[in-house]
Formats: structure tokens, C-alpha cells, sequence
């Protein structure tokens, strides 16, 4: 996972316009408010029944170390909840924006009461932002929760791969390869959940394409405790046997120059990944990647202008 960065992007600043009241705005700090401090609420922390606190069903985060949560509960035990969870009050109950794993510790360490801060004034999206905005800044996401975060961010507020790197504080770069992870095997990715392989491995066995080959893989690099080197190595390999048999095809090598020719070329055009797969010198397919809807809306009206 990318290193971690501090503070917000433009983008979520912006949605909220009233910070803090302004008894909070006289206490300083040496180190950076997180996004659920940046909200604005009531006006300070008051404790609460801890069974009135309920997580939000539209956290991005699913699952939860046990080991770590254990062992944040003993910590609980002895020193409390330092920092209040961020809460808004729905119709018999407060529903946690951002605290959760604090939540869940507090309540595996027997506490009756915990401190909040309540949030108001905030609409469904700012608060499923700041919750997914939250996960992601304090890297509590597995790689696949990231992935699913990025794209929900595209497909449900309509926004931008650009829009999205600057509010969460990353580059275009990360949120797309991030997102790549999206298109391996289900079972690779729960591998990957699981803690089976990094991200690293991830990356290398994109190359392949067929997904039981890649499940296949996947295992081997956990059984044989293959390094991301070796496996890069390994992937190169099947693609240049790939490579070899598609000239044994009767593909004319100049033609292949050409074809590699033009699929950079449709890349810098499209932004995107495409990929010319010939069957031989005359027919053959193209293939253009796209990672949201979003993205797709924007390849088809390219495709609309140049039509015209």
C-alpha cells in the first residue's frame, strides 16, 4: 500500500464549509486534524450508552483483525478511548461516521459508555465520503476495500479519477492501480483479503488473463512462498510462450511491430490500456480498458467526436 498521507485534498475541504465550533478552534495541535475532525459538531464530547452507538452499513471497511482488535480492547481496558468516536444521530440511535474498530474494541473490553463527538448537518454522501476518506488516510483498508473504495467514490458521486487522487491525498497513479486489483479472479483477491499475497504479487500476475491459470498461480506463489522477482520473472515467461505461439499463428513480425505501433498510440489517445489481439494478419479483436463508469462515459464520447 502506498505511504501514508497526512490531511485532505481540496475536495473534501470543500464540501464542508463550517469547521469546528469555535471553542475547538482555540485548542492547537502539533499534529494534523484527521477527516472526522474537520466536521463540524455540537460542540464537544459527551460519553454515550455504547449500545446506542451502531456502525454504519455503508462502512467501507469489512474486515476486522481480530488479533489487533484484542489487543486495542486490553489497551482500552487500561487507558480508555483517547480519541471520541465521530457519530450522527439517526432515528433511536447514533450511527458511527468514523470509530468503528474503537467501537468494537470498547465493546470486547466490557465498556458500558463511550465518548463521542456528534456530527450535524451532514448529508448520506459526506458522510459515506468522510467514512471512506477516513479508512483510507489511516491505511485500515485491505487492498481490495481500497480498490472497492476508489470505485465506488467514481461510480456513486459521479467523480473523476483525478478527483478522487486529490481528496484522499494520492496520485492518479495509485487510485489506478489500485483499481486494477478489481480485475483479478474473486478468489485471488480473498487470497490477497486473507493476507495469502501482497500487492505486489497482485500486480505481477495481471499479465493473465485467463482466471483459473491465475488462481493457479496464485496458489503456487503461497505454497512455494514465491518473491514478487520470481514471479515477475515467471509471468514474463508464460507471456513470451504466449507471444511465441501467437507467430507459430502465422502473424507476419512486421505486422506485430505495427500493431504494438498502434496500440500505444490508441493509448495516448483513449489515456487508457489497449490492447490489439490479432487472430492473423487480417482479423483479429481490439480491447480497451476502463476502470468506472465514469471512464467508460468518457471513452464513448471520445469515440462520439471522432465519429462526427
Amino acid at each position: 500500500m502506498a505511504t501514508r498521507k497526512k490531511g485532505l485534498g481540496r475536495g473534501l475541504d470543500s464540501m464542508i464549509p463550517n469547521k469546528l465550533p469555535e471553542e475547538k478552534k482555540e485548542t492547537k495541535t502539533a499534529t494534523k486534524k484527521s477527516p472526522a475532525e474537520e466536521v463540524p459538531t455540537t460542540g464537544g464530547k459527551i460519553m454515550l450508552d455504547i449500545n446506542l452507538v451502531e456502525p454504519n452499513r455503508d462502512q467501507p471497511r469489512k474486515y476486522f483483525d481480530e488479533d489487533a482488535l484484542l489487543e486495542l480492547s486490553e489497551s482500552v481496558k487500561e487507558h480508555g478511548i483517547v480519541q471520541p468516536l465521530l457519530v450522527q444521530k439517526k432515528d433511536d440511535y447514533y450511527m458511527i461516521i468514523a470509530g468503528e474498530r474503537r467501537w468494537r474494541a470498547a465493546k470486547k473490553a466490557g465498556l458500558k459508555e463511550v465518548p463521542v463527538n456528534i456530527a450535524e448537518g451532514l448529508s448520506e454522501q459526506e458522510i459515506l465520503e468522510i467514512a471512506l476518506i477516513e479508512n483510507i488516510q489511516r491505511e485500515d483498508l485491505n487492498p481490495i476495500e481500497e480498490a472497492l473504495t476508489y470505485k465506488r467514490l467514481l461510480e456513486e458521486f459521479h467523480l473523476k479519477q483525478d478527483e478522487v487522487a486529490e481528496r484522499v491525498s494520492k496520485s492518479r497513479t495509485t487510485v489506478t492501480n489500485s483499481m486494477r486489483l478489481l480485475k483479478l479472479d474473486e478468489r485471488v483477491q480473498q487470497m490477497i483479503i486473507d493476507g495469502m499475497l501482497t500487492t505486489g504479487h497482485a500486480r505481477a500476475i495481471l499479465g493473465i488473463e485467463d482466471n483459473e491459470k491465475q488462481y493457479e498461480f496464485a496458489q503456487r506463489i503461497f505454497d512455494e512462498k514465491l518473491s514478487v522477482r520470481d514471479v515477475e520473472k515467471e509471468v514474463k515467461k508464460l507471456l513470451k510462450t504466449k507471444k511465441t505461439k501467437s507467430k507459430e499463428n502465422k502473424i507476419d513480425p512486421q505486422m506485430e511491430v505495427i500493431y504494438n505501433d498502434l496500440a500505444d498510440k490508441m493509448k495516448n489517445i483513449f489515456g487508457t490500456k489497449v490492447s490489439v489481439n490479432p487472430k492473423d494478419n487480417k482479423a483479429g479483436k481490439i480491447e480497451i480498458e476502463y476502470y468506472s463508469q465514469d471512464e467508460l462515459n468518457r471513452i464513448y464520447e471520445m469515440l462520439q467526436t471522432i465519429q462526427k
